[in-house]
């Protein structure tokens, strides 16, 4: 495991470990990965920063590496004769904009390159994906993941939610509470994508639910049942919330207004990851262990340091509150 200790990475693991699998993580240092592993410590951005990798047999490589593609080009062709094969975590956003509601795997992709530095999310994590494909072929099984959300989120999105409500009172809901949902819940993606690099699969795949697998009123209710609230959502329409400047994805977590921006996040056609096994559990399930792991760390959830942090202000709700 080349991370393993946060968020995806932490979930990868703790399922490899649930199912008896010895594992080693390659990781910084700076946080603990979960008991059970073999560590090893390496910073793959610096010079020597894989030493630590220069022996050693492997049946199975997961990265979640989302900088710069030189990283995964040089873990890939270091480990490519000595590892069974090499499952990377990627992301729909390497569709070019907009992916028209349906896409599959094949839809077409931005430009990226196994050498380049970083540059920009969905460049850098092609980039990931073909330097995958070069050392390993067939054997790079390409998990092309949504939006994730579940237990250990270090960005940000549910955490704010479940926050906001659990303080109660009304508060701004956006759009409409039947706008359908894409998301893929950590667990089951780390579920999946070890079932699938067990069973030999290779190429791309993308890992998310079904379109409308919960609804935005769906996730708010079950934050509103998580948190044991007497929130009460206020509905705001897109046009209202665009005219107020509030943006969405960030000061409103998770919404997107509907139209081009909803289809790409949030219409993509999954059929070839669920008939590759692909489960998602209920949205409620998700949604109340983040509050339980959110709650054992006094509702402060960690923050990555390349993410801005989420969520309007206290003005800015005030303000759509009185639209």
């Amino acid at each position: 495991m080349l991370g393993g200790t946060e968020f995806v990475g932490r979930a990868i693991t703790e399922d490899a470990l649930d199912r008896g699998w010895e594992v080693t993580v390659f990781h910084r240092g700076h946080h603990a990965p979960p008991p059970g592993t073999t560590a090893l410590h390496g910073d793959r951005t610096v010079p020597g920063g894989l030493d630590a990798l220069a022996t050693g047999e492997w049946d199975l490589v997961v990265d979640t590496w989302g900088g710069a593609p030189t990283a995964v080009r040089d873990s890939a062709r270091l480990l490519a004769g000595r590892a069974g094969g090499y499952a990377y975590v990627s992301t729909r956003s390497v569709y070019v904009y907009p992916a028209p509601a349906g896409l599959t795997e094949d839809g077409p992709v931005v430009e990226g390159s196994p050498d380049a530095g970083s540059t920009a999310y969905a460049e850098d994590k092609r980039g990931g994906e073909l330097a995958a494909q070069a050392a390993f072929g067939d054997r790079a099984l390409l998990a092309r993941a949504g939006l994730i959300l579940g237990p250990y989120e270090n960005v940000g999105r549910l955490p704010w939610w479940l926050n906001r409500i659990a303080r109660g009172g009304p508060f701004v809901a956006p759009g409409r509470p039947g706008l359908p949902l894409q998301y893929i819940d950590v667990r089951d993606l780390a579920h999946w994508l070890l079932d699938a690099a067990a069973a030999g699969l290779g190429g791309a795949y993308d890992v998310v639910s079904p379109t409308g697998h919960t609804t935005m009123g769906g996730l708010l209710d079950a934050c509103t049942a998580a948190t044991g609230s007497d929130a009460e959502p206020q509905w705001r329409g897109d046009a209202v919330i665009e005219e107020a400047g509030v943006q969405p994805w960030t000061e409103l977590p998770i919404w997107l207004p509907e139209g081009e921006l909803a289809d790409h996040m949030f219409g993509g056609d999954v059929s070839k990851a669920l008939a590759a096994g692909l489960r998602c559990r209920p949205v409620e399930e998700t949604v109340a262990d983040t509050w339980s792991w959110l709650t054992s760390l006094g509702g402060v959830a960690p923050q990555r340091p390349d993410r801005p942090g989420k969520g309007i202000s206290a003005e800015q709700e005030a303000l759509l509150l009185g639209l």
